[in-house]
């Protein structure tokens, strides 16, 4: 089965309710060690580029939430 990306609009939907912008969330993301430009964030939200556990670690690290919390609602 090919890698699939589910976590992209949750990190869309932790991301707007922070009131952050992408430039902001791929900010916070490179001061946290992940170097990521905003079109790199903005593929993962789309969808369209897929997420590493490291990345995944990263992303639930610095919206504050936990890794099950990017994922989709059962």
């Amino acid at each position: 089965m090919p890698a699939q990306n589910i976590v992209g609009p949750q990190v869309r939907k932790l991301r707007s309710a922070k009131g952050w912008s992408q430039e902001e969330l791929a900010a916070h993301l490179q001061k946290a060690g992940w170097d990521i430009a905003r079109g790199t964030l903005a593929k993962v939200e789309a969808r369209v580029r897929c997420v590493s556990d490291g990345e995944l670690r990263t992303l639930a690290r610095v919206l504050k939430v936990r890794m099950e919390d990017l994922y989709p609602p059962a």
